[in-house]
């Protein structure tokens, strides 16, 4: 695919070719992984400024999206990139591996640095997601700080550099200019910016009057910010497909399902599925992470959606979310997982997301249809799963996408690879298949074993 980037998009890529320590602070759905890989990519081949480059991102981002990214367009073709996962075994091998780009998962950065230690040789490191390095305490922190005097470029994306204040900055700006701009301790930091308030038992720490234009100052000149409002402010929502990875049982599990019909747990116990309509129902129930059995209970399979979900609120730092889900099933595990989201039930809820109390809000469908405003309240959604009606589909995001809405919409889909949930979103965009085409086609495979 050829890419046609956006100019902020170009702006951003030539903020990292002129900064060798470069913060990008660009909202969700900016683009900013393209952006910084076609940065990488003329540094390499244009610039010949950079040689081996280290991309530390969180698990389901360093395993899809990065991978996926540089794949999908024609201008990054020439990179070479290593995934560095698995084993401590095949760990060590992939980093044996030529290649321009290795990508690994940020619980696996003190891994790294203890294997690499003073032969550490990434000139270049791109930090996904910055702010999950905001603890100065973190053994992640620690460990990169080891080896930050032998990175020559590093490139930090994040959508909200200060989640929970500016103290949370001082971390994240020491890993691009190792202490240069805000204080070579936090200690320092502390110090010159903020009040401290002693509690029973903690410090709190307000920052001084001026302390944030001070800081904002100090910083400008190797960090840019970009908020999606003010470069894709369009009329019609941003539709973003987020895909889900199994591993390689549960996938094994899946097709078993949409073969045999049978999920075969013991003996005397299984799951079956008894025409097309039901082993739809349950392929996207597994696709979800959960499958119910005839006695209405239901079995965790995976939590691939689960983690997909945590990354993404995460990306929106702070933003109100809206998640639709399908089954109980999805709902209860949500709920386990978020103990800060609330179910859509009452006026009260409403009322308190409309006036952004709520950070995230998890709803069915159907129970979110015809008339509900939510529109003062944020402007993403995220599909957990998603449903075969379309006048379904359109009114849930219609809550967010209405008159009086102020930003473009987010919606993201998440899209378990290989599964039905690719099916059922072809049927709502409307291409090549209907659900009773897909019935007949899903029931003529079940007779016919897998084609």
């Amino acid at each position: 695919m050829n890419y046609v980037p956006h100019d902020y998009q170009n702006v951003a890529k030539q903020w990292v070719l002129d900064h060798p320590e470069a913060g990008l602070f660009l909202d969700m759905g900016l683009g900013k992984t393209v952006t910084t890989l076609t940065a990488i990519e003329e540094l390499k081949n244009d610039y010949m400024d950079i040689k081996k480059v280290l991309v530390i991102a969180p698990k389901r981002v360093a395993e899809d999206t990065w991978p996926t990214e540089y794949q999908k367009w024609s201008h990054l073709s020439s990179l070479e990139v290593v995934e560095i996962k698995g084993t401590p075994k095949e760990r060590l091998q992939a980093l044996k591996q030529p290649a321009d780009i290795y990508i690994i998962t940020r619980d696996n950065v003190a891994w790294l640095v203890d294997t690499l230690k003073r032969e550490w040789d990434f000139d270049t490191v791109v930090i996904d997601e910055l702010s999950s390095f905001k603890s100065n305490k973190s053994i992640r922190f620690k460990k990169l700080k080891l080896v930050r005097p032998f990175v020559k470029r590093i490139v930090g994306l994040t959508g909200t550099p200060a989640p929970n204040g500016y103290e949370d900055l001082w971390s994240q700006i020491y890993l691009l200019d190792r202490g240069q701009r805000l204080g070579k301790t936090i200690t320092e930091y502390r110090r010159k910016y903020f009040h401290t308030i002693t509690r029973p038992g903690y410090n709190e720490y307000k920052l001084r009057p001026g302390a944030k234009e001070e800081i904002d100052q100090l910083i400008s000149d190797i960090c840019i910010s970009m908020k999606f409002q003010d470069y894709l402010q369009t009329e019609e929502p941003l539709y973003i497909d987020r895909p889900v990875k199994l591993s390689e049982q549960e996938y094994k599990t899946y097709k078993t399902m949409e073969r045999d019909t049978v999920l075969e747990f013991g003996e005397d116990d299984y799951i079956s599925a008894l025409n097309a309509a039901e082993v739809t129902n349950k392929l996207l129930q597994l696709a979800n992470g959960a499958i119910y059995d005839q006695d209405k209970n239901y079995r965790v399979i995976h939590n691939k959606k689960l983690e997909a979900l945590e990354e993404l609120v995460e990306e929106a730092g702070g933003e109100s979310v809206l998640v639709y889900y399908s089954y109980i099933s999805d709902k209860e595990r949500i709920l386990q997982r978020f103990k800060n989201a609330r179910v859509l039930d009452t006026e009260k809820d409403i009322k308190d997301w409309n006036a952004g109390k709520i950070k995230l809000m998890i709803a069915h469908p159907a129970s979110a249809g015809h008339g509900l405003n939510l529109q003062d309240g944020g402007s993403i959604i995220i599909w957990f799963g998603l449903p075969w009606s379309l006048e379904l589909y359109l009114q849930a995001n219609a809550r967010l996408w209405r008159q009086g809405q102020k930003q473009t919409v987010r919606i993201y889909h998440l899209l378990t690879e290989g599964t039905m949930d690719n099916r059922v979103l072809q049927v709502l965009k409307g291409k090549n298949i209907r659900q009773e085409e897909l019935l007949a086609n899903l029931k003529a495979e079940i007779r016919g074993g897998t084609p």
